[in-house]
């Protein structure tokens, strides 16, 4: 398999989820179109809500065409070093996983109290998943580090750590996708924003597209197996 195929391996797959998610939140917002009521800058809650499905794509193709022309042709390390290479690459993983999380923000502003249910049990969800949130950021820090989420073994060829089976990894191996983007949630139950908490879904869907079409086939081709 050459160079061009290994890099784009399992992509139609990614598309065809892709398409198949966009059409399903056009389907619902055509079928509930009260939930996109609200506007903040000048911007409707519908631009926002569309904003907000476009930042993770972007993120996540980003990553896809960096992970793996790094890891089957060097691009960026050949060019840049080691260390360059991966802290550029890092600084726009970071503004993009950030934007996320702004870009959620503000639509939950724009559509602020739209969700129709009692508030309280929004805020008591809203608490549920703080703490969550707040364990794997540190099982993240102490045990897996903030290199090896942002994908260092794609770019450093003798990094080879074993599986890490600490802190939240001890429950699951694939916490970062299970519980890392509950924080997305948060702004759409504290505002009590529908499309807000529908965006977050979206993101939610779409990560496993990115481990399960992306990652898992890299970890196996880096590893030998994956969790």
């Amino acid at each position: 398999m050459n160079a061009i195929n290994k890099i784009f391996k399992y992509q139609i797959w990614h598309l065809i989820s892709l398409l198949i998610l966009i059409s399903t939140l056009q389907i619902y917002i055509t079928n509930n179109p009260e939930i996109l009521t609200g506007s903040y800058w000048n911007l409707s809650t519908k631009s926002w809500f569309w904003i907000a499905v476009a930042v993770p794509v972007i993120h996540q193709i980003y990553v896809l065409l960096i992970w793996r022309f790094e890891l089957h042709q060097r691009t960026f390390t050949n060019r840049f070093g080691l260390k360059t290479a991966f802290q550029i690459y890092s600084a726009g993983f970071s503004l993009l996983f950030l934007s996320r999380l702004v870009v959620i923000v503000f639509l939950a502003i724009s559509n602020k109290n739209s969700l129709q249910t009692n508030p309280i049990i929004a805020y008591f969800v809203a608490v549920l998943i703080i703490p969550v949130i707040l364990y794997l950021f540190y099982s993240v820090i102490k045990y897996f580090t903030l290199e090896r989420a942002y994908g260092i073994d794609h770019f450093d060829k003798n990094y080879r750590e074993p599986f890490v089976k600490n802190g939240i990894f001890k429950y699951t191996d694939n916490g970062m996708y299970v519980f890392g983007l509950m924080i997305l949630y948060l702004p759409g139950f504290l505002l009590l924003s529908e499309t807000a908490i529908l965006a977050a879904l979206f993101n939610h869907v779409y990560i496993w597209v990115h481990y399960y079409f992306t990652e898992r086939p890299d970890m196996i081709e880096i590893y030998g197996k994956a969790p």
